[in-house]
């Protein structure tokens, strides 16, 4: 469904939808409906103009899995579209409803089923800090999570995103093992309970919840250490990400995040100006404490070490991971409008060749900002960097520029599933499971632009 179709649709029976509904809880007021419609869309000035009307037409709050289960059903006999969105922390609209209709919102299905050395079952709207806060004291930790943490759903993550902090050394969401499990209901007339478990499991990560409404998920851990944030400024960009490629290689050291970032856009850290020295290029990492004297080591006096703390996630605080990731995009945008971003995957074969082409090809318009991941099994580095936006017309054509010379492109100003994704997207067949669980496309339409409802 186009965004035009969207606008000439016909009115949704919601009293008839009321009536099924019975006492599942609901929010009719349109201010929140619309507010609770919207994500960070609008870090694309594309986005920002295309997606500004959309709201669903009314939202529910379901406290569990036979809420859900009443609502695809009555949303299924009356043709009505359903949009499920818990944080709302996905910046293309993800979980946007763009053909209107309910919005499923998760954040009262929460809590911990069980947990046990090496992986925790979880219901989906679970917040991914309180999740970590209430294994933690067993001794472990997610292995991955989004700069989002304070504020993101363990299912959002699954359904809306592709790896984060941790992803230096597990990988990205789509990496065999690093989702075990994940219950789904189907939009049916008579809903279906479906666990999908390992490699089937990937037929609803980053599909936007468009093969299923995610209800339970089954995520791996990981032995929990006392972090380390360190910040190291360098003279030069090139510095700064040869030695994070250094940190990066080291299997022996223990760590979270190896994030180079180059100047200016450590001028726009304002609560972090003290540890950024003017027109110095800076590595982030978070590093396991035992293993600092060994991150230093690797360094041998190459920058200048900024700053080192343990990690703190307290309200009051602003956690080093905040700075990276995509955060890195909001700190800026937080006092200037007129940036955006590009989300890249450089080759792994000629990986500094490649950085350094592209950082010379776009000097003072594309800044580079590098994240260093394990993807199929070897470090290379995914890219959000910020872009000095002019017109649409340049940035396509930044874009195009980019994979011409080998370097991947999700395209984070686009809101469709398929041309969004390209190398964040799971191994999965995504498209033929939407028909057996969404044979009429009532799931999020118009994100999987590709599909045709089989019924």
């Amino acid at each position: 469904m186009t965004l035009h179709q969207r606008a000439e649709r016909a009115s949704y029976d919601l009293a008839a939808l009321d009536a099924l509904l019975g006492d599942v809880p609901v929010i009719r007021d349109p201010i929140l409906i619309r507010r609770r419609s919207r994500d960070f869309f609008w870090y694309s000035p594309i986005l920002a103009e295309q997606l500004k009307e959309v709201s669903a037409d009314i939202v529910v709050k379901p406290r569990n899995e036979a809420d859900v289960v009443r609502t695809v059903a009555a949303c299924a006999k009356l043709r009505i579209p359903v949009t499920a969105r818990a944080g709302g922390t996905g910046n293309y609209g993800q979980a946007m409803p763009l053909a209107g209709g309910v919005l499923l919102d998760m954040t009262d299905m929460t809590g911990v089923i069980w947990q046990k050395p090496g992986s925790v079952r979880v219901r989906a709207g679970t917040n991914i800090l309180a999740l970590d806060q209430e294994i933690r004291p067993n001794g472990f930790e997610l292995r991955m999570h989004p700069s989002t943490k304070r504020t993101a759903t363990i299912g959002g993550f699954v359904a809306g995103g592709s790896g984060g902090v941790g992803s230096v050394a597990y990988g990205g969401l789509r990496e065999p093992g690093n989702i075990l499990a994940a219950r789904i209901v189907t939009i049916e007339e008579e809903p279906r309970m479906l666990e999908l478990r390992q490699d089937a499991a990937q037929k609803v990560n980053r599909a936007y919840g468009t093969t299923g409404i995610i209800t339970e998920l089954e995520m791996p851990t990981a032995p929990a250490w006392p972090w380390i944030d360190v910040v190291v400024a360098f003279d030069s960009f090139a510095e700064a990400f040869r030695a994070g490629r250094d940190v990066a290689h080291a299997d022996g050291v223990v760590k979270k995040l190896v994030t180079p970032i180059a100047w200016p856009i450590p001028s726009q850290f304002s609560a972090l100006k003290d540890a950024c020295p003017e027109g110095k290029s800076i590595l982030v990492c978070m590093i396991a404490e035992p293993f600092l004297d060994s991150f230093r080591t690797i360094l041998g006096g190459r920058g200048q070490e900024t700053y080192a703390s343990p990690s703190r996630e307290e309200p009051t605080e602003t956690p080093l991971y905040e700075y990276a990731w995509n955060h890195t995009t909001l700190q800026w945008l937080k006092t200037d409008r007129s940036v955006t971003y590009l989300q890249l995957l450089y080759p792994q074969d000629r990986l500094e060749e490649s950085v350094m082409e592209m950082a010379a090809l776009f000097e003072g318009e594309v800044l580079p900002h590098l994240e260093f991941i394990r993807f199929a099994g070897r470090i290379t580095c995914s890219a959000l960097p910020i872009v000095r936006y002019t017109t649409a017309e340049r940035l396509f054509e930044i874009i195009r520029m980019h994979e011409e010379r080998g370097v991947m492109v999700a395209n984070p100003h686009v809101y469709g599933l398929e041309g969004g994704s390209r190398h964040k997207r799971a191994e999965a067949d995504q498209l033929g499971f939407k028909a057996e669980v969404d044979p009429m496309g009532l799931l999020n339409p118009g994100k999987m632009e590709s599909y045709v409802p089989v019924r």
